[in-house]
């Protein structure tokens, strides 16, 4: 890793740097925050997040986004590197007493122009259904805290529903709601649905349908966020007791785990194409696990504190069918030589399907993964193929990938997996990389289509008390999935041999915490490749809370209440194009 200079360029705020595509650079004049601009004095609030979604404006301008800073919350026309925030117009803006937001996740199915349904969970427990295009609060569920008292930690509309939504709490619970029911006047009782290690999962005891459909409890201690994977088949979860949990959402089976090097995580993230997960957490580290072979393939070592976000960049994976080029030039004429976007996305997908041909040119791809922390620093990684395939023979230009120098990024590229177990029958996410995502800090909700009976299966089932979750099945949602991936997705309960006494570690022992380091559940750090960073930023005064991957451009935000936006190389407006002056005092930095 690069290191900075003295201890005066180590306080500096950055406001560009560069990688093998080109310069980041921010743009003050779309920086998004309060109407007027002050820091918000953030001791004792909440991290503050932000949310994306596109209404499919007519006009070309249909992203919207929101954000949360201490007791408020906003909702803005989002204009990006195009045109200068004007924050004088926010089409929504809500104050709340006695609680503050912490988290909310927009219905990418639903959204309209006319109508948007956002979910915001609460520091005090509940959640709320609100329209901010119609300026409308449709339902609060939890409003007596009577199903959890806790914070909202985390909160996500399913995969592929308009009406299903999970929740998660500080106290370690998980629940599943419907919009279309109540939350009734009394405590819920449950009854026992499935247990396994360190998880215990309840439907709702009731007479008439009732929110929550189901509770889970997830390992001790908070539960800091989950993720749904890009086909919205699998959940991964993080724990204050420093475990990744992957379930099968439908089966509600655990299919793999991962423990931190030390503390709790606080982040997760799946690749595009669903085969590895990312974690960071309290150990400083970004921890990348193989969702195929349920083991932990490399760490990352940049933060000096926790890592509070880490995301995937589906724009810059990179997929090669020859020698990768050098790393030389200028910025400008290698940027004319690095493609982004949606033809670079919907290429690499083709490109893909080649790597299992035998007549085809070698094959490699790169991930490209980001991760913001409350050392206030933005790094950015590539997971190269000599780390993926430590033992998979490299073209000549590829052996000299050299994943501990960040001042020259690896020329190397990363392949996706086929997997170890080639007689497995557990099913794996998607091996192709799906078109680009929507604007959203919620990656699996592109790869879904609507659907109409979802809820009906899943009240109709937990009603009739029928125990086997599977009946509950997303695979009835209307897929793009083909009768044999439909076949195999219900295969989690018959495992084959070898991928079984791997899984069994897991599900029939009870994890002592103690007792994990140097085990598959957490290796050792020289037991395992450590990336160093390609580039490692301060980007902010106060900690980072963070991180989303637009198509033109990288969006971060810090405590303070300000969102930044980071043109892509090539993607910078010219002030002169602003539609109107800036404000004074524009920029802080």
């Amino acid at each position: 890793m690069a290191t900075e200079g003295g201890g005066k360029e180590m306080n500096e705020i950055k406001t560009q740097f560069t990688t093998r595509e080109g310069v980041y650079k921010v743009l003050t004049h779309s920086e998004y925050s309060r109407p007027n601009r002050v820091p918000f004095n953030s001791q004792g609030s909440n991290p503050v997040k932000v949310s994306f979604v596109n209404v499919n404006d007519q006009s070309g301008n249909g992203d919207r986004i929101c954000f949360n800073v201490g007791r408020e919350l906003y909702f803005y026309i989002y204009k990006g590197v195009r045109k200068a925030a004007d924050l004088s117009k926010p089409i929504d803006k809500r104050i709340y007493k006695g609680t503050q937001p912490t988290c909310h996740d927009f219905n990418h199915l639903t959204a309209t122009a006319e109508s948007v349904s956002l979910l915001v969970g609460f520091s005090a427990g509940q959640v709320q259904l609100i329209d901010p295009v119609k300026k409308e609060t449709s339902k609060l569920f939890n409003e007596e805290r009577l199903i959890d008292k806790s914070r909202v930690t985390c909160v996500k509309w399913v995969p592929g529903s308009e009406s299903l939504f999970l929740v998660s709490h500080s106290s370690g619970n998980m629940y599943l709601y419907n919009v279309e029911h109540s939350c009734g006047t009394t405590a819920p009782h449950y009854q026992p649905l499935k247990q396994g290690d360190n998880y215990m999962v309840h439907t709702c005891k009731s007479k008439s349908t009732r929110n929550p459909l189901l509770k889970w409890t997830v390992g001790e201690g908070a539960l800091n966020e989950f993720t749904f994977s890009p086909d919205g088949k699998y959940l991964a979860c993080v724990s204050q007791d420093g475990f990744l949990r992957v379930f099968n959402f439908d089966s509600v089976e655990l299919h793999g785990t991962m423990k931190s090097y030390f503390g709790g995580l606080l982040c997760v993230c799946w690749s595009p194409d669903g085969k590895y997960i990312v974690t960071g957490g309290e150990d400083d580290l970004v921890t990348v696990w193989s969702f195929v072979d349920c083991r932990v393939i490399a760490r990352g070592h940049g933060h000096k504190s926790w890592v509070s976000v880490v995301a995937f960049d589906p724009y810059t994976t990179s997929v090669e069918e020859t020698d990768p080029m050098e790393f030389s030039g200028s910025d400008e004429d290698f940027q004319d030589q690095i493609h982004f976007g949606r033809d670079r996305a919907n290429s690499t997908q083709s490109r893909l399907s080649k790597r299992n041909s035998t007549d085809s040119r070698p094959v490699s791809v790169t991930y490209r993964f980001g991760s913001v922390g409350q050392d206030t620093q933005l790094c950015l990684w590539d997971l190269t193929e000599d780390i993926l395939f430590p033992h998979q023979p490299l073209s000549r230009a590829r052996t000299h990938t050299n994943v501990m120098n960040a001042t020259s990024p690896p020329a190397g590229s990363v392949g996706t997996s086929t997997g170890s177990n080639g007689n497995s029958s557990i099913t794996t996410p998607s091996n192709s990389l799906p078109p680009p995502l929507p604007r959203s800090n919620s990656l699996p909700h592109s790869a879904v289509t609507n659907v109409n009976n979802k809820s009906s299966i899943m009240d109709g089932a937990i009603a009739s008390g029928v125990s086997k979750f599977a009946t509950l099945s997303l695979h009835d949602r209307k897929e793009r999935h083909h009768e044999k991936d439909h076949k195999r997705n219900h295969s989690m309960g018959h495992i084959s041999s070898k991928s079984s006494d791997k899984l069994n570690l897991v599900t029939k022992t009870k994890i002592d915490s103690a007792k994990t380091l140097g085990t598959a559940l957490c290796p050792r750090m020289d037991d395992v490749p450590l990336l160093e960073p390609l580039i490692c930023k301060k980007i902010a005064h106060e900690r980072l809370t963070v991180l989303i991957f637009l198509e033109d451009c990288i969006v971060t935000a810090c405590q303070e209440g300000f969102i930044c936006t980071w043109a892509r190389p090539g993607k910078v407006v010219s002030l002169s194009d602003l539609p109107f002056p800036l404000p004074s005092g524009t920029g802080r930095r």
